[in-house]
């Protein structure tokens, strides 16, 4: 009996603690809270990219949206009064919701999230990725926050802006001219004919003094004639007989000099008494026979031009200069001359004229640089390579990659920092050395995007529409 006892408390015993122990399983397993599985996150354009946290696709910079049947962690669904993004989107801490819009049709707008008839969720649009209350407000552009590995993937470069001096060495070409100072035309003061020619083709190359042509002229020959008569008339009479006011040796004389008649001519005809018949015609010039129109036997007048001699012991350079060259060069820029015939020698000068007018064809303005030429190295309608500097100060200047045009204003990207992009419009100067002068928009030391902005210059237009279409679908 007393062995049945013990047994029967035993048993009991046991009976009761495993009840105790059910029971506190039971009671752990209905308050233990269930595991949430953990969320994925993929792109609407690139499906196949899947990422276990929220942000933008690496690929194109769309935002990642939770896949479906995942469930975000509360954490990252905060109340929509608050400012805050659902829908599985990434909240910005302290950004404001403007609205809502479709990924796939930025013209959309949604005043709460959810998804859009295509089935795509919506996507926040913040306050501050729209541009508006800053003092650099771009027509069609907005304010742009690349996320840094997206940054990597885009090739994005940055420099700064620096103040530089706006000079540079223009390379142009140019011709040999002659120098149209150095022409000079031969004519005759009298009526006459060619009685002989000294000089006989255009090219030939004459000195001063040197005889041209000899001319007869009855109306010369008889002045000479009324000169030797008055030299015997002074002669004949007296000091004391002279017609007071009257001097005919020096009237008849006069005229000889008026029509260029040499005093070594005229002390001929006074030495001989007789008149030249021929009179010769002197060349009063160095150079070249450029035009030639005498012939023996041609009847001439004052106005007939005989022949064109060119002194080329001084040349012209006429150097092309394109529109956008003119601004850097002024007369007495140095320049220097360079000939392909006669490497290594370099002739210098300056620029002492530039035309007032373009030509109307090749679009470029003749400069002309005055060079001597005393060894006449240099012949008219030679090709010359012509190096001219010219300078327009100091200035802020950035790489002409960072300017784009289009066609209504000139656009930069500003790099702020920390991935966030500035659209700036800024009036250009000249373009030096690969560099665009930047009269305003951008101050020195400030970083402007010089590589992959077009591919900046394409999402600010994007945001800039999604910002400004109209009011929201969900109105």
């Amino acid at each position: 009996m007393k062995n049945f006892l013990i047994g029967f408390a035993l048993a009991a015993v046991l009976v009761s603690g495993g009840y105790w122990i059910i029971s506190r399983q039971l009671t752990l397993s209905l308050t233990r809270t269930p595991q949430t599985p953990a969320p994925k996150y993929h792109c609407p354009m690139h499906p196949d990219y899947v990422s276990d946290t929220m942000g933008d696709c690496p690929i194109c910079g769309m935002k990642l949206v939770p896949i479906e049947g995942e469930t975000a962690p509360q954490a990252a669904a905060a109340p929509e009064a608050a400012g805050q993004a659902s829908s599985g989107q990434s909240a910005k801490p302290g950004a404001k919701i403007l609205y809502y819009t479709d990924a796939m049709n930025p013209g959309s707008r949604y005043d709460k999230p959810g998804k859009a008839p295509d089935g795509m969720d919506l996507v926040p649009v913040y306050a501050e990725e729209v541009a508006g209350g800053t003092g650099n407000v771009v027509p069609g552009y907005a304010p742009l926050h690349i996320p840094p590995e997206r940054l990597q993937t885009m090739g994005i470069t940055v420099e700064e802006a620096r103040v530089m001096n706006l000079d540079q060495s223009i390379r142009t070409v140019g011709i040999v001219t002659a120098d149209e100072t150095r022409t000079h035309h031969i004519h005759t003061k009298f009526e006459g004919f060619i009685d002989n020619i000294f000089v006989n083709y255009t090219g030939e190359q004459v000195r001063a003094g040197q005889p041209l042509f000899a001319v007869y002229s009855p109306e010369l020959v008889a002045t000479q004639r009324e000169y030797l008569l008055a030299l015997k008339a002074v002669s004949r009479l007296g000091a004391g007989e002279r017609l007071p006011g009257i001097d005919l040796v020096g009237s008849a004389r006069q005229r000889l000099s008026l029509w260029d008649i040499s005093a070594d001519q005229i002390a001929e005809i006074e030495k001989t008494g007789e008149p030249i018949r021929a009179l010769t015609i002197y060349s009063p010039v160095s150079g070249f026979v450029a035009a030639k129109v005498a012939v023996h036997g041609m009847r001439i007048t004052p106005a007939d031009t005989l022949y064109d001699i060119q002194d080329l012991s001084s040349v012209w350079i006429m150097a092309d200069l394109y529109e956008t060259q003119i601004p850097f060069i002024k007369v007495g820029d140095p320049a220097t001359v360079t000939l392909s015939y006669m490497p290594g020698r370099v002739f210098k000068g300056r620029v002492n004229y530039i035309n007032p007018t373009l030509d109307e064809k090749s679009r470029t303005l003749k400069a002309r640089i005055e060079l001597a030429n005393p060894s006449d190295y240099l012949k008219p309608d030679m090709y010359a390579e012509v190096v001219l500097g010219g300078s327009l100060g100091r200035g802020i200047a950035v790489p002409d990659s960072a300017v784009m045009g289009t066609g209504e204003r000139e656009i930069v990207f500003v790099a702020k920092g920390d991935g966030h992009f500035e659209p700036r419009e800024v009036k250009t100067g000249v373009k030096v050395r690969g560099y665009y002068e930047i009269r305003k928009g951008v101050s020195a030391g400030e970083k402007v995007v010089t590589g992959a902005n077009f591919l900046l210059d394409s999402e600010s237009k994007l945001k800039a529409v999604v910002a400004g279409t109209g009011k929201t679908n969900n109105e």
